[in-house]
């Protein structure tokens, strides 16, 4: 059952997502920051173009999963988690932050694949 409601504890224009939807959402948001910092890893990785949003306007041209990570904003609850777990990667171990996000979207694309089989 999918259904998007309003709530009365959600702020003026906000959504609620329940069910299905949700579900996907969780799984497009995870797989899409995998993605995103998976072209960077190896000897013919892309470097990628990180343009701030403030007032200095800095350009930052970068192949490091970390620094990519840190800098782009995210509001998907599922993302945010493998941001958190290349931030614990980098803390505990210093390298491989890129490998275990490529590594637990990968997990994450095999699950929604074993979820919608059900």
């Amino acid at each position: 059952m999918a259904m998007t409601q309003q709530s009365g504890i959600l702020q003026q224009g906000a959504s609620e997502e329940r069910g299905e939807n949700a579900r996907l959402a969780s799984f497009v948001g995870a797989v899409a920051i995998a993605d995103l910092v998976k072209s960077t890893l190896g000897p013919k990785g892309m470097d990628k173009i990180l343009q701030s949003m403030g007032r200095g306007q800095s350009v930052t041209v970068t192949n490091d999963g970390a620094t990519i990570l840190k800098s782009i904003y995210i509001d998907n609850p599922a993302a945010k988690v493998l941001v958190d777990i290349s931030r614990v990667q980098d803390d505990e171990v210093g390298d491989g932050t890129t490998s275990v996000v490529v590594l637990a979207g990968e997990l994450l694309r095999e699950a929604e694949k074993l979820v919608s089989d059900k």
